[in-house]
């Protein structure tokens, strides 16, 4: 097991490799000790021909299986530690998601498997009434041990995990780079506060540099870890539109902060609202629907929570269509009444929206105005 935790450290260690690459590598060379010794031919026979050299030459470098073995122990020694899929401290959250990091290096903690964690992500160059969003939920979430998943950046990420901690809370930094480069160097702080009431992760191996091309990968690995994810301001294009493009193909809950129509922050978030993201409106509601989410998630743990939460509940014909007619926009009794394709009353149509509402499957905003719950 030791041998091959450090093949497996040593493979992501070799970052020029893809992450594919590294998957070929493995399934071609299971067991390590086959590595040395094999031609720069015998490489080329399985890999693309890109690669073969380069992996070729990490083999020469390394020398031996026991060379792995002491690369290993020497992290240990600095307090890294190394986690692999097969094992049981492996984020459970994170095993699901399409191509998972083959491992996870870290220092602090890892997320338990009985935490339902919060991914907050926005713009670095956050305005006053993001500051305050991100604030109040970070601080919330803290309060009521709701660990806060983020990047460690400027602006909304690093505001939402500081306030969390300060509120007693935990969090975890998820890095483009080494877990012992702290990036940005204007954290230095939050780094050494996550470490100790938290932790922070990467899929990078020590000592790689904060590139350009490694936020991306490490994005998905944020939404992955997290039940919903939420964003607080973004502009149209941006970084974060890249983490909600992951997070929906992993499943997981997407909330917005909508923001005025004239604001740059709030150009990609309300627009995102367009594309059917749920609204965030505060902290105790969006906890609710957390902890909703997170029970479904338990019994339904092989099903996304995107695609248990639309499933229709035991409704009759005409509550069905209703219900259907719905969406988290809140609209007139008058306006569903006349999207329906069943010819009803407005009245019949109010009382069936209030047994619906009763069930909990919708929502009275105002008098007379509902939306889906």
């Amino acid at each position: 097991m030791k041998e091959k935790t450090s093949y497996l450290q040593w493979l992501i260690s070799c970052y020029e490799l893809p992450g594919k690459v590294q998957r070929q590598i493995l399934q071609a060379f299971p067991d390590p000790g086959e590595l040395f010794g094999i031609s720069k031919d015998g490489f080329e026979a399985v890999l693309p021909e890109q690669f073969a050299g380069i992996f070729w030459q990490k083999c020469r470098e390394v020398g031996s299986v026991r060379g792995m073995l002491e690369r290993m122990e020497k992290l240990k020694e600095k307090g890294i530690c190394f986690v692999t899929q097969d094992s049981p401290d492996y984020p459970d959250m994170l095993r699901e998601i399409p191509d998972p990091p083959i491992g996870l290096y870290y220092t602090g903690r890892l997320p338990r498997s009985e935490e339902a964690c919060v991914a907050i992500i926005g713009s670095r160059e956050c305005s006053e009434y993001g500051r305050k969003v991100a604030s109040e939920l970070g601080r919330y979430l803290g309060e009521r041990s709701i660990p806060v998943i983020s990047g460690m950046a400027r602006g909304i990420d690093g505001i939402s995990q500081q306030a969390a901690l300060d509120a007693g809370g935990a969090s975890f930094g998820v890095l483009g780079c080494g877990v012992d480069v702290c990036y940005p160097q204007s954290n230095q702080g939050l780094y050494q506060l996550l470490q100790e009431k938290g932790g922070i992760l990467s899929a990078y191996p020590p000592g790689t540099p904060p590139l350009a091309c490694n936020f991306p990968p490490r994005n998905r690995i944020v939404s992955g870890l997290a039940m919903a994810v939420v964003v607080v301001e973004a502009a149209v294009r941006s970084g974060t539109s890249i983490t909600v493009s992951m997070a929906l193909e992993q499943g997981r809950e997407v909330y917005v902060v909508p923001g005025r129509v004239t604001d740059r922050l709030s150009e990609g978030c309300n627009q995102l609202i367009k594309d059917g993201a749920a609204v965030y409106l505060n902290p105790g509601r969006f906890v609710e629907e957390l902890e909703e989410a997170y029970f479904l998630h338990r019994i339904r743990p092989d099903a996304p929570l995107a695609a248990i939460r639309e499933e229709e509940p035991s409704l009759t014909p005409e509550q069905k269509e209703i219900w259907k007619a719905l969406d988290h926009t809140p609209k007139s009794v008058e306006e569903i009444q006349r999207s329906l394709s069943t010819k009803i009353s407005v009245q019949t149509c109010s009382i069936r929206l209030m047994e619906l509402t009763l069930q909990g499957k919708a929502k009275q905003i105002t008098a007379g105005r509902f939306c889906k719950n």
